[in-house]
């Protein structure tokens, strides 16, 4: 299976899979979801692996046009996931938010009031303490430049601007963003406001938040890629994906909110990790058609800043 690097599946659940099924089970991660995206439409029809996992909702559609993948949607879905659908090549694993982090302590110590706006972010005030991920490797970047262009269309690119010149950071991973550079994390860094999910304040035990204001929806999917040699396995393997035990293991190993709404939540979650109502979303289609130039302009903006 070719996966992202966020992936984290215990010895236990992968132990259960293979003694159930009989399948030797090898992950191949190279890197974040924008990455794995790639790979897969570069392989084109020798893809070299028998499935993926982590595609997310901007970018699924592009795999799918691309027709890379096979035709399987899991049975095993639950009813509670079938607006999750996209496409009967695609199963939905897992869903959340992409939001911008706020770090609360580092704001109170500070004696700065928090941004509650996109346009705050913007500002001189602001932007030199947010740290974003490139949406040309990052599946959060790509979903924060998808929110900003639901918020502004076609000033989308003036906002992007105003952050750069700001001094806004950008890093080409996830876990490089959170983890190194947010101060509200392991690694204290020395960014206020980071690019991260909706689910990540339940790891700081309320200590951070999320802007709800930039919010957009996160959907991550498996499918089995066309010239696998094991298919049936890459199968089995999404079927997997969508029992009790992964679903219930989803939000303490990858920060995802299973998509069998019959799974409970763990306390802090519910405390810390809830979803806002009104995300900043587009349409999967129109992000496909649109993404390749989105991507190029801001790059362009990127590397001019």
């Amino acid at each position: 299976m070719l996966t992202h690097d966020s992936f984290n599946v215990s010895d236990e659940l992968i132990a259960e899979f293979e003694s159930a099924t009989g399948y030797d089970l090898v992950i191949t991660s190279p890197g974040d979801a924008g990455v794995v995206t790639s790979q897969l439409l570069l392989a084109g029809d020798a893809p070299g692996v028998d499935g993926v996992y982590g595609l997310d909702n901007y970018s699924a559609q592009t795999v799918v046009d691309a027709d890379v993948l096979a035709s399987y949607t899991s049975p095993s879905l639950p009813a509670s996931a079938d607006d999750l659908v996209l496409s009967d090549q695609l199963t939905p694993i897992d869903q959340g938010q992409v939001c911008v982090n706020i770090d609360h302590e580092w704001f109170e110590s500070n004696g700065i009031d928090e941004p509650t706006t996109l346009d705050d972010l913007a500002t001189d005030e602001y932007a030199p303490l947010l740290a974003v991920t490139n949406p040309l490797t990052s599946s959060p970047g790509l979903a924060f430049l998808v929110a900003t262009i639901a918020e502004y269309g076609d000033g989308w690119q003036d906002y992007w601007q105003q952050l750069l010149d700001g001094g806004a950071k950008v890093e080409g991973s996830w876990s490089d963003v959170y983890y190194v550079d947010f101060s509200g994390a392991e690694g204290a860094g020395e960014f206020p406001l980071v690019l991260s999910y909706s689910s990540s304040p339940a790891e700081s035990g309320g200590t951070t938040g999320v802007l709800e204001a930039s919010c957009t929806t996160q959907v991550e999917y498996a499918g089995v890629t066309k010239g696998a040699e094991n298919p049936t396995g890459a199968q089995a393997f999404i079927d997997f994906m969508l029992s009790t035990e992964f679903q219930q293991a989803l939000p303490e190993s990858m920060y995802m909110y299973p998509v069998d709404d019959a799974v409970e939540l763990p306390s802090e979650w519910a405390k810390h990790a809830s979803l806002v109502d009104e995300p900043l979303d587009l349409d999967a289609a129109e992000v496909a058609s649109n993404r390749d130039t989105w991507l190029e302009e801001w790059n362009t903006l990127y590397e001019a800043s």
